[in-house]
């Protein structure tokens, strides 16, 4: 049997195989982030596929924390309810939920939130419109908001959370030089860069004890001049694991990175697969936490590979499972064709219009049909 189909645990989580379902924006939250009936479906679709972990959308910790139409909120507890009904229905049909937590930050919507997006520093390269530093005490209520999202994801019957720290989030503007300017405690050298996503990790495990998942994603570079380097990354991995995290998931880039941010276009070869497997075999060398990979993964033979030449111990994806709910389960029956996933980001589009996500060019071949 490949490795890819073993049962795994982390942290007590039980899995039926080593694919991650990679956080999506799914744009089918209500307006103020609650959670919908259609988000629920989708959700237990995954589910049914065989997907060995879902994580979620990222999930906004505070109100003006949000970045996207239509985005998941976990910031008051009047929305966990309609979390435990999108837990259930993973459950039900025997799967595992995360809840990804995060703050936008410099990247916050104004007009979605009406507020001035807070960040790290003032930087006026990235964004012409106005940001706010935060003041210490404003980074520790934010530090809280995480802690208190983690319970109300525990409350809700998640199997865990992660911690959003890839991507130009907040948390990774906190770690990156080219978003993080700051003279005080928290800018600097890498320790200092490092201890918001420090002070998050151990708030959120005060709030969820020590037998709840907690994992990361971060980035293993920026891909942007005077940003986030590997070696930077590696040192906030190690102070990660000490701080026991259960499980990395490693990305890079951010919106602002151009042809090598986290979503690319064009990937019609095995070569161009899996676009930060380098990255990961210098991580596995230096940590036993587990690492989950994603990044244009499209082949099952190139997934098998990774995991057993030692690269990673699970493989995430995001936009084949918006193609293919069903992925994993097809390729456990014997077919192990490549992911139907043309990687042309067309499928965020109707989820910018109000529609939620789906796959442009599935839903033109249905009709033909």
């Amino acid at each position: 049997m490949s490795k890819l189909f073993e049962t795994t645990e982390i942290n007590g989580m039980k899995l039926a195989n080593r694919f991650v379902r990679s956080a999506t924006w799914e744009g089918m939250a209500a307006a103020d982030g609650a959670c919908t009936p259609v988000l629920m479906e989708l959700m237990a679709r995954l589910a049914k596929g065989g997907v060995g972990l879902i994580i979620t959308s990222h999930a906004y910790v505070r109100p003006e924390g949000q970045a996207t139409p239509r985005q998941l909120g976990i910031y008051k507890d009047e929305f966990i309810e309609g979390l435990q009904e999108m837990t259930r229905a993973v459950h039900t049909n025997g799967g595992r939920i995360v809840l990804q937590i995060a703050h936008a930050g410099f990247f916050a919507n104004a007009r979605l939130t009406g507020q001035t997006p807070l960040a790290p520093s003032r930087v006026e390269n990235f964004d012409q419109s106005p940001r706010r530093e935060m003041a210490a005490e404003e980074i520790q209520d934010i530090v809280e908001a995480f802690g208190q999202a983690a319970r109300r994801a525990r409350e809700a019957a998640f199997d865990g959370v992660q911690i959003h720290a890839a991507h130009g989030y907040l948390l990774s503007q906190f770690f990156s030089p080219a978003f993080n300017r700051r003279r005080d405690a928290y800018g600097g050298p890498v320790e200092h860069r490092a201890r918001a996503l420090l002070e998050v990790l151990q708030t959120v495990r005060a709030s969820v004890g020590r037998e709840f998942p907690i994992m990361v994603k971060m980035n293993c570079q920026d891909f942007l001049d005077g940003g986030l380097t590997v070696e930077d990354s590696l040192q906030a991995a190690a102070m990660l694991q000490e701080g026991g995290i259960d499980a990395i998931e490693l990305s890079g880039g951010t919106g602002v990175s151009g042809e090598l941010g986290p979503i690319r276009t064009g990937i019609t070869s095995e070569d161009k697969e899996a676009y930060f497997k380098e990255e990961a075999r210098v991580f596995k060398k230096k940590f036993s936490v587990p690492l989950m990979l994603v990044g244009g993964i499209r082949s099952f033979h190139l997934a098998e590979r990774l995991v057993d030449e030692g690269w990673a111990d699970y493989i995430s994806m995001s936009r084949p499972f918006i193609r293919e709910p069903a992925l994993v389960k097809r390729w456990a029956s014997g077919d192990r064709s490549k992911a139907a996933c043309i990687s042309d980001n067309r499928c965020r589009r109707p989820a910018i219009a109000g529609e939620g996500i789906y796959c442009v060019v599935e839903k033109k071949l249905i009709k033909k049909g």
